[in-house]
């Protein structure tokens, strides 16, 4: 039987006690019992920490939902694996609640690792944050096996985050602080039972994840769901089989007096994408409702279910948006027919690269292996009846010589974060060894001259 660490620090009661720098068996839920006490700094072989944090430095098995409190920060170090038990102590599925800030540090060879000992979609909740939550950092993490329902007792639910009625599954990421920021760097977003991310406000860099698997044929899931009160650059991400949508974009919200969202949305790769909700014909690969007025650019589109769409009230800003240059690819009849000029919905610009004919302007990806029973109509999660085949890491998404997707892109856009966001729970780290400290400058990479993520191998 594998032994269950409860991995990390917790904020001393008394002063004797705070000349242990670590102590790797106590239940991070203790620390919650003794928020009012006195605190102190904390150090790890890695770096010393400030007041008022939470440092999780080895594998922690949580087997109820952690709450982060408001004006104090939880680190995870790089290589911790943080599994969520699929059958908790307590009467809900696991949630972990960022009041405060939350910093998961991992690195390329050492990601940080969130997700359930059962190992498939459903067997925890995800992380929710408050409307107080100022930063959070996911650099190198995998969020994999989360969006189960929440119950009225569940943590989420009881501090009024995301769901006021108990009508299906969380997120795996959410935040909605209008004035925090947050950044997805190099992450891998996974098998997640309903939305892989949701926001609802804030300032963030979404660049270099993989969002893989996202939802299922009864409760759907979008990729990244963005509502207003957002200003994102969104950059050099894979989104693969996400059923319902690869990004779903909105201006929900402003009605009641929040700001209107402003995206850069540039360099993404979106494939097999918006197999679920034939019937009603809602999205596929980007679906722009509600007065949304985004800047997409150089984005690659395959084999999704529609080009870009909007529904027939109440769709985006198109006076607004910019959506041209996209690229978009259909390898079968139907799928040409579904992204074609004149398709209900579509938004369809003749500046774009699109297919006109099963096959035509193949991007030509190095390495990608299409079912071939693919069925981008197919509303099942069986790749018997025509769903995806589930995501293979070794697939290489970048484009062959010769790929037309090499050429005919833009050559720049007026990113919102140029110059980088700024993270101070990271610069209040002193770093015990320089070869481990991590920037705490977050920048939004400059737009590439291609089509997708990849560009040439």
């Amino acid at each position: 039987m594998n032994k269950l660490f409860f991995a990390g620090m917790m904020l001393a009661m008394a002063a004797t006690a705070l000349t242990s720098c670590e102590n790797d068996n106590i239940n991070p839920n203790d620390y919650n019992n003794n928020s009012n006490s006195n605190t102190a700094a904390i150090t790890t072989a890695l770096a010393s920490y400030p007041a008022n944090s939470i440092v999780w430095t080895k594998d922690t098995t949580l087997t109820e939902s952690f709450k982060v409190p408001e004006g104090h920060s939880l680190y995870i170090e790089p290589g911790v694996h943080v599994t969520c038990a699929s059958k908790p102590t307590e009467d809900h599925p696991i949630e972990i609640v960022v009041l405060g800030n939350l910093y998961a540090m991992g690195t390329a060879a050492k990601p940080v690792v969130i997700n359930s000992d059962a190992g498939k979609a459903n067997s925890w909740g995800g992380i929710i944050c408050g409307y107080n939550s100022q930063e959070v950092v996911l650099r190198h993490t995998e969020l994999a096996d989360g969006g189960a329902t929440p119950t009225e007792s569940s943590l989420s639910f009881q501090n009024k985050l995301f769901k006021t009625t108990i009508d299906g599954g969380v997120p795996v990421f959410h935040f909605c602080n209008t004035d925090g920021k947050f950044v997805m760097d190099s992450c891998y977003v996974h098998d997640n039972y309903n939305d892989q991310t949701y926001f609802t406000g804030g300032s963030g860099i979404i660049t270099g994840c993989t969002f893989a698997d996202s939802g299922n044929q009864e409760d759907g899931g979008e990729a990244i769901n963005v509502k207003s009160g957002c200003n994102l650059d969104i950059s050099y991400n894979l989104i693969y089989n996400a059923c319902t949508n690869g990004f779903k974009l909105s201006n929900a919200g402003i009605e009641s007096g929040i700001a209107s969202s402003n995206l850069r949305i540039y360099n993404n790769t979106v494939v097999d994408c918006g197999w679920r909700r034939t019937k009603n014909k809602k999205g596929g690969s980007v679906w722009l409702e509600k007065g949304i007025h985004p800047i997409m650019e150089n984005n690659l589109i395959a084999d999704c279910r529609y080009g870009i769409k909007q529904p027939a009230k109440d769709g985006a800003d198109l006076k607004e948006s910019v959506l041209t240059p996209n690229y978009l690819f259909a390898s079968t009849a139907k799928g040409v027919k579904q992204m074609a000029k004149g398709t209900s919905g579509v938004i369809y610009e003749d500046a774009n690269p699109t297919s006109q004919g099963a096959g035509d302007l193949n991007p030509l990806f190095v390495s990608f292996k299409q079912s071939d029973k693919m069925d981008i109509n197919c509303e099942s999660d069986d790749v018997a009846n025509g769903a995806p085949l589930a995501y293979d890491s070794s697939w290489d998404f970048h484009l062959q010589a010769g790929s037309p997707a090499l050429s005919g892109a833009a050559t720049a856009i007026e990113r919102l974060f140029p110059t980088g966001l700024m993270f101070s729970g990271l610069k209040n780290i002193t770093w015990n060894d320089a070869a481990n400290k991590q920037s705490y400058y977050v920048y939004s990479p400059v737009i590439n001259p291609y089509f997708g993520a990849f560009g040439a191998k």
